[in-house]
């Protein structure tokens, strides 16, 4: 299915673009980035997820990634990571696409960074991308920002 098929409302991926938390990235892949903390949002349910957090997170509805990431800290194991970012960045070519940690920011944030690396952002523009585009605050830490720049396939 097309975006066009799609019709106006939504994007790649299927998310409405102007929905909280919505990302698009400069391919037109729309990824939404959420806080587990706050209530899940109105409006459809992810295909996939990936949850970043220090522990397991309760089981969902739909498919879902555990990607072990301490809070305010990096991926626990760095492989991983970019597998299992590979993996949501393919998928929202044709899905809707969740990357959600606790407070939907710093780890959120970095991760969503990522992705956009993974579309073609340079990696040194990859957090103020996301900044402008999803949280003025995303990214939180110095060595969040330092992933980010040196996030390569």
């Amino acid at each position: 299915m097309s975006e066009h098929d799609r019709g106006p409302e939504t994007g790649a991926g299927g998310w409405d673009p102007g929905a909280p938390g919505v990302l698009r990235l400069p391919s037109g892949r729309l990824v939404r980035g959420r806080a587990l903390r706050r209530p899940f949002p109105d409006g459809p349910e992810p295909t996939f997820a990936v949850h970043l957090l220090g522990r397991r997170p309760p089981r969902v509805a739909w498919e879902a990634e555990w990607l072990r990431w301490p809070d305010f800290g990096l991926p626990v194991d760095r492989g991983e990571a970019l597998r299992v970012l590979a993996q949501a960045w393919t998928r929202a070519g044709d899905g809707r696409v969740e990357i959600a940690c606790g407070g939907g920011r710093g780890r959120t944030g970095t991760a969503l960074a990522c992705l956009a690396v993974l579309d073609g952002v340079p990696a040194r523009e990859a957090v103020a991308f996301v900044r402008a585009h999803y949280d003025r605050h995303a990214v939180e830490t110095p060595w969040q920002r330092r992933y980010v720049r040196h996030f390569a396939v």
